[in-house]
């Protein structure tokens, strides 16, 4: 496991089945598994690893990166998998998502959205962040959507690692025009910036990375913390 800032400068964070354990015992609701560097090194996501995880799991599990094709989306279910995460892939040739959707349910499929402001304007990137396109983020989540995408995993760049909150006025913008469960991620530094993101920007699901790897906030604090603020979360 790694973890970096702007999608830049990578960490090593631990053992992600040892982790991935942890994170199980503690409450986590979902568990999400992306190979960043993958689709740039031109590799598959690791099979042999996602088994290793999803023997120690009971809870959903998503897994992304380097996969290009059906036969690479059945491969990863089969090896315990319940979700992939797709990014560069579906930019390149967006039937991809409606073939796997119809392949093996829209439940499985998430479109995942890496979005950063260049000249004033959100910007899709992919290749782990590397590559900018010509695609522009809110136009392209609702796109996803109507292409068969069950839900949209969507980081913000500018705000990843910083610990400086969710970028929550574009996610409220997605979650209003979206007809599917919409993931926040890239920005969580305290309690308060998953309060904010699921009150103000209405999303239905916070992900996070480096508060939790590094054991600077527990899993069960923090559901805690948001059911005493009124937020419908299990506990």
């Amino acid at each position: 496991m790694v973890k970096g800032t702007n999608f830049v400068n990578l960490k090593d964070a631990g053992s992600a089945v040892e982790l991935s354990e942890r994170y199980y015992k503690e409450g986590a609701d979902e568990l999400v598994f992306l190979d960043i560097t993958a689709t740039e090194e031109k590799r598959k996501t690791l099979v042999e690893l996602v088994k290793d995880v999803a023997k120690v799991l009971r809870i959903p599990f998503t897994v992304g990166g380097g996969i290009s094709e059906l036969n690479n989306i059945e491969e990863l279910l089969n090896a315990g998998a319940d979700k992939v995460s797709l990014n560069s892939s579906i930019v390149r040739n967006p039937g991809l998502i409606t073939e796997a959707a119809k392949r093996f349910g829209s439940q499985a499929v998430v479109a995942a959205v890496d979005v950063k402001i260049v000249d004033g304007i959100k910007k899709v990137f992919i290749k782990g962040g590397k590559e900018e396109t010509d695609l522009e983020g809110f136009e392209w989540c609702k796109r996803v959507c109507e292409l068969g995408a069950g839900e949209i995993l969507l980081t913000s760049m500018d705000h990843d690692g910083t610990r400086n909150g969710y970028d929550v006025e574009f996610l409220s913008k997605v979650v209003q025009n979206v007809t599917v469960p919409v993931i926040a991620s890239g920005g969580a530094g305290k309690k308060e910036h998953f309060l904010e993101a699921f009150q103000k920007a209405n999303v239905d699901a916070c992900l996070a990375a480096g508060l939790f790897h590094y054991g600077e906030l527990s899993i069960r604090e923090l559901k805690q913390y948001l059911l005493e603020n009124k937020v419908n979360i299990r506990i």
